[in-house]
């Protein structure tokens, strides 16, 4: 479920299919996000789950599957 919302979010954000996201897509090198693309990532999953995502725990995290981990980790 995580991983879908996480897939739809980026699909809107950077206009590709999310049939081209995988848990191993990394977010910088193949969608290439930049800062401002992070941030807007950050927000939508803070308000789509309730969480706090820390800046620094996100720039950790290269893959789409590392986020998703890093958000379920979270949701406990």
């Amino acid at each position: 479920m995580v991983f879908e919302k996480i897939k739809e979010a980026l699909s809107e954000q950077f206009g590709c299919s999310p049939d081209d996201i995988t848990e191993n897509t990394n977010i910088i090198e193949e969608l290439g996000a930049d800062s401002l693309d992070m941030v807007e990532l950050i927000s939508e999953l803070e308000n789509e789950y309730g969480v706090t995502v820390t800046d620094e725990d996100i720039y950790e995290c290269q893959t789409v599957g590392q986020i998703t981990k890093y958000i379920e980790k979270l949701l406990g």
